[in-house]
């Protein structure tokens, strides 16, 4: 009798060890899949945030080839104040430096940021590809430097609407192509910002 009582106890020891162990198990489980949850929530907007900082190849040739450009543009620009006529003029010059100059870093610091090179002062640069951007070349520069009054209005204004028609290609293009949203955001307000000042330009040279 007292070997029957204890062999029950014993069935119902096992019995109620099994069935904790059932519950931890089941707690572990639940408990893993809430952290396991947890990390699969975060992941969408992880993958969202690195795609926002995705760049391509076309976000690489625009900050390369818009860089050198912003350098001739800015070069340009510094002539203005001792070898213009023009007024109004040499506002305009000061404004292209304004703008461009801040872009220049911006440009050059996602291409660090990219691992990708800077060009180096003087460097030309592929311009984005279309067939020199507008850029001018060394005798252009040099009959500029030696302009001055009226002559150097009219051909500034002549080269600068070029060079401007250059970037705004350039600027289409990284929209077009581009996947850094920074970078078309950019390439936007150049657009707008240069097509506006070859309207500008283009009345000047008309009044003159």
């Amino acid at each position: 009798m007292k070997s029957t009582r204890t062999l029950i106890r014993r069935t119902v020891a096992i019995t109620t060890a099994g069935a904790a162990a059932f519950v931890l198990a089941a707690c572990g489980s639940e408990d893993t899949a809430g952290h396991g949850g947890g990390h699969t929530s975060k992941s969408p907007s992880a993958t969202a945030s690195q795609g926002e900082r995705q760049q391509n190849a076309a976000d690489v040739a625009f900050a390369q080839g818009m860089i050198p450009h912003h350098r001739q543009a800015v070069e340009m620009a510094e002539l203005a104040p001792e070898r213009a006529e023009s007024a109004e003029l040499k506002q305009l010059a000061e404004q292209i430096k304004k703008a461009q100059d801040p872009e220049i870093k911006t440009l050059s610091g996602w291409l660090a940021s990219w691992g990708e090179d800077v060009p180096a002062e003087g460097e030309m640069g592929g311009h984005g590809g279309h067939d020199g951007g507008g850029m001018m070349t060394e005798a252009e520069m040099a009959g500029l430097e030696k302009a001055s009054g009226k002559a150097f209005d009219t051909a500034f204004m002549e080269l600068m609407i070029k060079h401007h028609e250059g970037a705004v290609a350039m600027a289409k293009t990284e929209q077009a192509e581009g996947a850094y949203a920074p970078a078309k955001e950019m390439a936007g307000a150049i657009i707008t910002s240069q097509s506006d000042e070859i309207e500008r330009m283009n009345e000047m040279l008309g009044k003159s």
